[in-house]
């Protein structure tokens, strides 16, 4: 069951009304906290990631005696404290070496977790190219079905859609599209055919599933010729290739009051973004789309104009019978007086 916290005056009861569920919901604020050791590679991985994060992020400086997995309740605590959601916590053992857990909260409650390991890392200092405004919304993309299909990357999929996205928007500036994340996932010989229905033993198998690339890249605007631009993409940093350890799902329960959403508007009912409708529905762009379905036509019934280059064949004329003859015989005597007139 949820915790209710009932307010003890006014000032208490305005406070909790603007932590309230939103219908639309403020930008995630993410903590990053450094474990008891991290390393060289972890510190760099949570600085590169906190400056594409910013100013949406708050830096815990000191080290903490924390195992998120066994006792969550210190992350309950910084999250009420902050008024954060998300969570990125770097360690590094010798049993799991470069580790990073990305953690959500619903209702300042741990909701679930995913912990990755850091294989490979290249800095944005490497790459002498442009870097992107901090503070803008990038365009992630996902470049395997595994993140529609298998279950744990569904869960990564999630957990980095609300990691990286900022402000909701209503319109686009292309100019304000300045960089795209992009989440592939290395070729695997046991998933390289994907079955929505897949067993626990590949599950728990963390070892046979594959490698998670993520790549950084700025977005230039060229000119085409069109009103359409000629995109082009430079590589900004970082780089990481990342394979999944541990994780832990969220209660259904609680799952279900974190995806409940508010009664829609008259409005928006006419445009078809609540119950589904016959043979209309809404597209992942928010556009409606509907579908007509026609009888089959038969094309010989079909009225045309009777024009010279449409008369049928003498042999065609003869089946048809003399209906048609004589009609075309109506037609022609009139235009035959008038060139005789002339």
């Amino acid at each position: 069951m949820l915790r209710t916290v009932k307010p003890r005056n006014a000032r208490s009861k305005r406070a909790l009304d603007a932590r309230e569920a939103k219908e639309v919901e403020d930008v995630r604020t993410a903590i990053f906290v450094k474990g008891t050791h991290t390393g060289e590679i972890v510190n760099g991985v949570m600085q590169e990631l906190m400056a594409l994060k910013r100013p949406n992020a708050i830096s815990f400086s000191k080290k903490n005696t924390i195992r998120p997995f066994e006792d969550a309740s210190s992350l309950e605590f910084w999250a009420s404290k902050n008024d954060a959601s998300m969570f990125l916590m770097g360690q590094s053992t010798k049993k799991r070496p470069a580790g990073l857990v990305i953690a959500r909260t619903f209702d300042s409650k741990v909701l679930d977790m995913c912990e990755l390991g850091v294989d490979k890392f290249v800095s944005m200092a490497e790459f002498k190219t442009p870097k992107s405004t901090p503070g803008h919304k990038p365009m992630m993309h996902f470049a395997s079905e595994l993140f529609d299909t298998h279950p744990r990357f569904i869960q990564l999929k999630s957990l980095l859609m609300d990691f990286f996205n900022g402000e909701v928007i209503e319109s686009i500036c292309l100019p304000g599209l300045e960089h795209v994340i992009s989440v592939s996932l290395a070729p695997a010989p046991s998933l390289q055919a994907p079955n929505p229905i897949l067993g626990s033993s590949q599950e728990d198998d963390v070892q046979n599933l594959p490698k998670v690339h993520i790549r950084t890249y700025t977005i230039k605007l060229l000119p085409s010729g069109t009103r359409v631009p000629r995109v082009e993409l430079t590589e900004m940093g970082p780089f990481l290739d990342l394979s999944l350890r541990r994780h832990q799902d969220a209660d259904p329960e609680v799952w279900k009051a974190a995806m409940r959403r508010p009664k829609l508007k008259k409005t928006d009912l006419e445009k078809g973004l609540g119950k589904k409708k016959k043979n209309m529905e809404v597209d992942e762009m928010g556009d409606l789309r509907g579908r007509v379905h026609v009888a089959k036509q038969d094309l010989s019934k079909l009225q045309t104009r009777k024009m010279k280059g449409l008369k049928s064949a003498p042999l065609e004329q003869e089946s048809d019978g003399s209906s048609d003859s004589e009609e075309d015989e109506q037609e022609d005597a009139p235009r035959q007086k008038k060139r005789k007139r002339d």
